[in-house]
Parts: C-alpha cells; structure tokens; sequence
C-alpha cells in the first residue's frame, strides 16, 4: 500500500530574546566565553547589512503586509544573500518556554534587492548588525549593535540604535521538541542578571507603539 508524498518538514525557530547596556557587554562576552562551546576560542564576529522589504495587501486583517528580510555579510561580500521569511508567533500554549514561529531561510544570488522591488515589494528599513555569535550544543546565540544608515543604502554613514546591544537565543528544528525550550530556558537563567531573555511578540510592541 503506498503512502502520500509529502513535502519537507516545517522549520520552526524557538526564540529568547533580550537586550544588554553597552556598558555590560565585556561582563556578558565574558560570561558566554565561559558557558558555550569552544570556549579557548574566540566567539566568530559578524557584520551584517539586514533589510526589511514589505508587500502590502488589502484593508482586512487576511491581507496584512507580508514582510521578508534581506540580509548580506559584510565581513564577507562575496558570500550568497540571505532571503528570510518568520511567520507569526504561535499562540497556542502559554506555557512554552521560548517564542514558537515558522521560518524559512533562502540563500539567494547578490541581485535580490532588485528582484523583491520588480515583483513590488517596498524597503521598510535597513540596519547594520555588528556582534558576535555563540554556539551551545544546537543553540545559537546572537549578541549585537544595530546601527541605522544616516542616508537609506548608504552602509558607509551609520549610527547606533540605542544604548544597548540585542541579545537572541535560538534554535531551528521540527514543531513539537519541547525540550528544546526547556535547555534554552536553563541556559538563559545562567545569564541573569546580566541579561533578561524573554518571549517578545513584536506584534503586541507594534500595536503599542504611538
């Protein structure tokens, strides 16, 4: 008897977030030296040119914009552009330990700024990342300054954001590995009281905003 074909698994990102004063960033690279892997090496830095293009729909809550993130590395120009798509958070269980959302991550060729504006996308906004990255096991961890570009696409005349630098926990895998969301909970308790890393729906900070 033959079975259906089926299509590849879903991806989910689990996802902690937080933030870190500037001038705790030494005491959090120190303590993250000390817990992740590898730790006689030195963390791997990145610089990231991150733009977020957005398709408008219609009026009704169905047809809200969608939005995908273009990101290239600095570090390395001649390295494949990234095409990023997170869908909404899942809302099921409010007990889940992390941020539960859908995501895809495309590598894509250096023209795909142009190809999102022919098929009508609109950049949003644009920023550069400069940080370092952690690995524990299957989880990644993000530690970060955003700089805004002064003149949109101008990479060469940027500012920070804040004060502080952005801090993500996060792992990609398959729906339903709960435990997934218990290690990283485990592992973000070992970073207090350094850094607060919550579930943050973006939605709820968009509805609020003025």
């Amino acid at each position: 008897m033959s079975t259906a074909q089926t299509g590849p698994p879903q991806v989910f990102e689990y996802i902690l977030q937080g933030s870190v004063i500037d001038n705790a960033r030494e005491i959090l690279l120190h303590r993250l030296r000390g817990l992740c892997d590898n730790v006689d090496s030195s963390p791997e830095p990145f610089q990231d040119h991150e733009m977020i293009y957005v398709l408008c729909g219609g009026t009704g809550p169905a047809n809200a914009p969608f939005s995908v993130r273009a990101r290239r590395s600095l570090d390395c120009p001649g390295a494949p552009w990234q095409l990023r798509y997170t869908g909404q958070p899942e809302m099921g269980d409010k007990s889940r330990n992390t941020l539960v959302r859908n995501c895809i991550d495309v590598a894509t060729s250096d023209n795909l700024p142009a190809f999102l504006r022919d098929i009508g996308f609109r950049l949003e906004y644009e920023y550069v990342a400069k940080g370092y990255i952690f690995q524990k096991g299957r989880m990644k961890v993000v530690m970060a300054k955003l700089f805004r570009t002064q003149i949109m696409g101008n990479i060469d005349s940027i500012e920070p954001i804040t004060l502080s630098h952005i801090v993500e926990l996060s792992v990609l895998a398959t729906s339903g590995q709960d435990q997934i969301g218990d290690d990283m909970k485990a592992f973000a308790e070992q970073l207090k009281p350094i850094v607060q890393l919550d579930k943050i729906d973006h939605r709820r900070l968009q509805l609020q905003a003025p």
